[in-house]
């Protein structure tokens, strides 16, 4: 039997972990000012080491509420990868400097309401557009399309993340009330995708403003789904989560946990914002 563990990558995708610490002031002033500058750099080459990793991202940030002081996104395939970087980043600055708040695992995932080739050409290009079917008009919007939907589903699977300056992360759900009328599961995949098809619509108004990272955790972690934010300002974060909040599958279905709102620094600045 082999010593090497088998690597835990999905077929698809790579594994998402957001981490949440507060700092131990008392336990950092506890330290000479030599210790705590040989545990920042130790912090530092360790966030290096980690963003050289194949396939991998991190991003550092300082959380802009007493729900924690500093925050991580970590992206990578291999699940054992993201464990052994998790427990190395916890004891980065030292014993019991930081301590765990939140953290939140998930995959990328394909949405299983994308719209599909044929429901394009169908609804949109012929029903609402009034193209006609074959015609060159019809065959050059499919082509950009597809091109399209190649660049979504690379981002949804495959995200390169932005260096914008705002992040907010939160988990949710889909209601399962007793009522039929409020089950999201209840609802039949046309009635769901119909539903989403008007919450997608609103996001994609934000395209430039707002990048969102949809990402699966059924059965990884206690909500269903958690959604990241980037943003370069915001207010932009507020618009686009209140307009949400009037979409039907939002108003009727969904659940929501505690929002976290952070500030994507460089680590020398992020030392001077969490006081270290």
């Amino acid at each position: 039997m082999s010593d090497t563990p088998t690597p835990l990558v999905p077929a698809e995708g790579w594994h998402v972990m957001h981490l949440f610490y507060s700092i131990d002031h008392s336990q950092w002033s506890l330290l000479s000012e030599g210790e705590k500058r040989q545990a920042k750099t130790q912090l530092s080459e360790l966030v290096q080491e980690i963003r050289a990793h194949k396939d991998t991202q991190l991003l550092t940030y300082a959380i802009a509420t007493p729900k924690a002081d500093l925050g991580f996104m970590l992206l990578t395939p291999d699940l054992l990868d993201a464990t052994y970087f998790e427990k190395r980043l916890t004891l980065a600055l030292g014993v019991d400097v930081l301590t765990p708040t939140y953290s939140y695992l998930s995959q990328t995932e394909r949405s299983e309401y994308t719209t599909s080739r044929e429901q394009y050409g169908k609804d949109t290009l012929i029903a609402e557009d009034g193209m006609t079917e074959g015609s060159e008009e019809y065959l050059a919007a499919l082509q950009e399309f597809d091109e399209r939907m190649v660049h979504y589903l690379k981002h949804r699977m495959y995200p390169v993340l932005p260096d914008w300056p705002a992040i907010c992360f939160y988990p949710m759900s889909k209601r399962r009330a007793a009522h039929d009328d409020y089950n999201w599961y209840s609802l039949d995949h046309q009635a769901r995708a119909k539903l989403m098809k008007g919450h997608m619509k609103t996001g994609r108004k934000y395209s430039g403003k707002i990048l969102q990272l949809i990402t699966g955790s059924t059965g990884l972690d206690e909500h269903e789904w958690g959604v990241t934010l980037l943003a370069k300002d915001t207010i932009e974060i507020k618009n686009i989560v209140y307009e949400m909040r009037f979409d039907e599958v939002s108003a009727r279905y969904g659940e929501f946990g505690d929002f976290y709102i952070g500030m994507l620094l460089p680590l020398n600045e992020l030392f001077k914002k969490i006081c270290l």
